[in-house]
């Protein structure tokens, strides 16, 4: 395994974060149990999750990923040995069975905090997120920014942070960080750091072959103000790995869940078509080398893996143990000049 540190901290993580969305959904508590025993033994040393989790959301099974976390935890008495991340909803209609007030005020973060905590039988995150923003902008699936004249939207990046840091000094949280966030949302918290306000340490963004868009306008941000890109979604839902080009597999994410076709464009199959074709011709499985692309690039600090099989999470996380050369980037670059960002 390969570690790096969250940026601005002491915080040393593996380069693959196991991702949990799927336990307690796709998979059972038992299996989410197994996938943590096997992840810590290959090295991962980081789990990612959040309070909506698992997906897709709904009421009856809200919370149960990270309870089953949190049963781990007991089990074993490792919490020491794991660096945590989650993250607090956002707005959305979707959300209203989490809490009545969907926003990031000093009230919501409270309760999403707590109630986190308790779930996760732990008394303290090591890096808690935004899962997406407050305001009207362009995030899950949306490439281009729309106003919309009926945005109430006003400036409160620096309250939240101010209230973030109150619960750092309270030691529930170590570091901060955001997601699903574009640059303006990224460079204001920058400025409100620069005035005394605690700083991000990452940004969780969909970042894959199929989704470059960070590339564009924050992975210069991240690389000169020392933030790390934490991409989730580095498979496309899976789609990377070539298993939906010539069938629909059974018990699958988007064989259950239909309703996720962020990465089943025209141009995104056509795209994945290729890069599974620079995959064979240079003898690497697909996911891997997906994999590998992303871990490779200087402004990411650690990549969210997720697995609904044991297989398929070995793979992945020996995916570690592949490193790109430059012919194999000459060819994955071509076809993302062909097909730029189909799935953002």
């Amino acid at each position: 395994m390969e570690y790096t540190r969250l940026p601005d901290s002491d915080i040393e993580v593996s380069k693959i974060c196991l991702g949990s969305m799927t336990w307690g959904e796709q998979n059972t508590e038992a299996e989410g149990h197994l996938q943590m025993d096997y992840a810590i033994e290959q090295g991962v040393n980081f789990i990612d999750t959040a309070e909506m989790y698992p997906i897709p959301a709904n009421e009856k099974t809200q919370g149960s990923t990270e309870e089953i976390i949190g049963s781990w935890f007991r089990k074993n008495g490792n919490r020491d040995k794991v660096v945590l991340a989650s993250k607090i909803v956002g707005p959305g209609n979707s959300m209203s069975h989490i809490r009545p007030n969907l926003d990031f005020s000093k009230e919501s973060l409270k309760d999403a905090l707590n109630k986190s905590l308790k779930r996760l039988h732990t008394d303290y995150v090591d890096l808690y997120q935004l899962h997406w923003p407050e305001r009207n902008t362009n995030f899950f699936g949306k490439l281009d920014y729309e106003v919309d004249p009926e945005d109430k939207w006003s400036d409160n990046f620096r309250e939240i942070l101010l209230h973030l840091e109150g619960f750092i000094k309270e030691g529930k949280i170590r570091k901060i960080g955001l997601s699903n966030e574009t640059p303006y949302g990224v460079m204001r918290c920058v400025e409100e750091a620069r005035k005394g306000a605690p700083k991000i340490s990452t940004v969780q963004n969909p970042y894959s072959l199929l989704n470059r868009k960070d590339e564009v306008g924050l992975s210069e941000i991240y690389h000169r103000e020392n933030i790390g890109l934490f991409p989730y979604s580095p498979l496309g839902m899976g789609t990377l790995s070539g298993k939906y080009l010539n069938e629909q597999p059974q018990n699958t994410r988007l064989t259950l869940f239909p309703q996720y076709t962020r990465y089943s464009s025209e141009q995104a199959v056509e795209a994945t078509k290729r890069y599974c074709e620079i995959a064979d011709k240079f003898s690497l499985k697909p996911a891997q080398m997906a994999l590998a692309f992303v871990r490779q690039q200087p402004f990411v600090t650690s990549t969210i893996i997720g697995a609904t099989t044991m297989d398929q999470l070995k793979e992945n996380i020996s995916s570690i143990n592949v490193e790109l050369s430059s012919e194999v980037i000459t060819e994955i670059n071509k076809v993302h000049k062909a097909f730029p960002n189909p799935a953002p």
